[in-house]
């Protein structure tokens, strides 16, 4: 029966990565068949086999259409209300605001948890499924850690945005785990990411709570009013903490090795460059005296 599965899969997977080279072998014949391959090939090197489940391709697609689709709507000006552009936007209609520390709790808590309760609902499954359920449990519990011991907040939450982002961080956090639960029994992928993927995980986790520490001592205590952060990457960069964020979730992927993660990080990855560049153009708006030179989020580069 594993066998079974596991055929099926690969077939799925074939499909998934190289639809588009087949359809232009279909079109144009020879050539493109050894191109068509060479994709498959390269890409069950370092990812696992999806499994059979309609459930974890629907969440492939879905993840990143709608992270990349919030993006490019960040970039665009139609923001997520929350931190700095919690009251951007808004419609006339009377809204749910929560304070912001109540709200952050309110998005890393139930991801936190299903990672938690996930030792106990699939144990024993190897250490690649322990260090994906560690790193998704840690990197949640540093964010209520700093939510609670580290931020300085200064704006609000509509519940509207509040919602929409928990089931994502939820839900995101429950397919990879599960999808990696799925994984068992199929062929392990020949080239192996998951030492290098912690390695990244933690330089990810690190950098981002160093950065974020470094936001925290902007404000005396009291104090609202944003200013231009300086130390660590901010010389560079206005968002050193995306990208650090972006690192850790493509140590995420290298752990897990399966193509949830990766759309899941790829997604995440669109979702930062976009609220990056908002973030970039809302200290241009607001500070006469913010250096042109510094980027959004990739330093010397965007």
């Amino acid at each position: 029966m594993q066998k079974k599965n596991t055929g099926k899969s690969c077939k799925a997977f074939y499909f998934f990565v190289s639809e588009y080279e087949c359809k232009i072998n279909k079109r144009e014949g020879g050539k493109e068949t050894v191109s068509c391959s060479m994709v498959m090939s390269v890409s069950l090197n370092f990812i696992f086999p999806p499994p059979a489940s309609i459930v974890v391709s629907a969440m492939t697609v879905i993840s990143f259409v709608s992270m990349a689709k919030v993006g490019f709507s960040e970039i665009r000006g139609n923001h997520l209300n929350y931190s700095k552009f919690w009251n951007v936007n808004t419609t006339g209609r009377r809204q749910i605001k929560l304070s912001s520390k109540a709200g952050m709790l309110m998005l890393y808590t139930p991801a936190f948890l299903a990672g938690f309760a996930s030792f106990w609902i699939f144990p024993h499954e190897g250490v690649r499924s322990v260090m994906l359920q560690s790193a998704l449990t840690l990197h949640f519990f540093k964010r209520i850690i700093e939510v609670l011991f580290v931020h300085k907040f200064s704006g609000g939450m509509l519940l509207d945005s509040a919602i929409p982002i928990t089931l994502s961080y939820f839900l995101s956090t429950a397919t990879m785990i599960y999808a990696q639960h799925l994984s068992q029994g199929l062929p392990e992928p020949p080239i192996n990411l998951m030492y290098p993927g912690i390695v990244l995980f933690l330089v990810g986790i690190v950098g981002n709570f160093y950065q974020h520490y470094i936001l925290s001592k902007l404000r005396g205590k009291g104090e609202k009013e944003y200013k231009i952060p300086k130390g660590g990457l901010f010389g560079l960069v206005i968002s050193p903490h995306y990208l650090f964020e972006i690192i850790e979730f493509y140590g995420v992927a290298f752990i897990s090795q399966t193509l949830y993660a990766f759309s899941f990080s790829i997604g995440t990855t669109f979702y930062l460059l976009g609220r990056s560049y908002a973030t970039r153009k809302w200290y241009l708006s607001k500070f006469e005296d913010f250096p042109k030179n510094i980027k959004a989020v990739i330093p010397f580069v965007f």
